[in-house]
């Protein structure tokens, strides 16, 4: 029987979109645009916020 796992909220700093690229403007020797990786700060990447645990709520 499968297990079901409740469904993680949403990061509400990215709105689950937590990995972009983004060009730097210039060219590499081969005419490619130049990109970089930024991850989301506040869910590392990952697109899901941590649940608080009660015991940590209260």
């Amino acid at each position: 029987m499968p297990q079901h796992t409740q469904p993680r909220p949403i990061c509400g700093h990215c709105d689950g979109f937590p990995t972009v690229t983004i060009t730097t403007g210039t060219r590499t020797p081969d005419g490619q645009r130049q990109t970089i990786t930024a991850h989301c700060p506040a869910c590392h990447g990952t697109g899901h916020t941590r649940t608080v645990s009660k015991a940590v709520a209260a």
